[in-house]
């Protein structure tokens, strides 16, 4: 179940260093806020590619469910049942507020996914196991 492939930690290092200069530099109302959150979509897909020897298409439907489930805990408001609203690294990894268009982004992220992973890797396509 573990083991480590070095083109997905290195795709998964470069989507990574995208994300925080998206983060720290870029200030609008399309990049940051939508396509930032496919991009992390994308992103934790290719971190725990990077390790983990599932099929692809289970690790994308964890991923989104995943994703989903963030999203969901920040419309219940978790951190703060927590008492973590404080926190601020909280806060930036799980975010404070619900949004319909998170929950579109990381959809078309987990579409991203399998569309690489069907044009680029012979193992995730066709085979239900891979």
């Amino acid at each position: 179940m573990i083991r480590f492939s070095l083109k997905d930690f290195i795709i998964s290092i470069l989507l990574l260093g995208l994300l925080v200069y998206i983060a720290l530099f870029v200030r609008d109302r399309f990049i940051r806020p939508f396509l930032g959150d496919v991009l992390v979509v994308i992103w934790l897909y290719y971190t725990l590619k990077a390790f983990l020897n599932i099929s692809c298409g289970r690790l994308a439907f964890g991923v989104l469910v995943f994703s989903y489930l963030i999203e969901f805990a920040q419309y219940f408001r978790v951190i703060s049942w927590l008492g973590l609203e404080d926190v601020a690294i909280v806060r930036i990894v799980f975010g404070a507020t619900f949004d319909f268009m998170d929950l579109l982004a990381y959809t078309l992220g987990w579409l991203v996914i399998l569309g690489i992973d069907r044009i680029s890797t012979p193992r995730c396509s066709g085979n239900p196991e891979s």
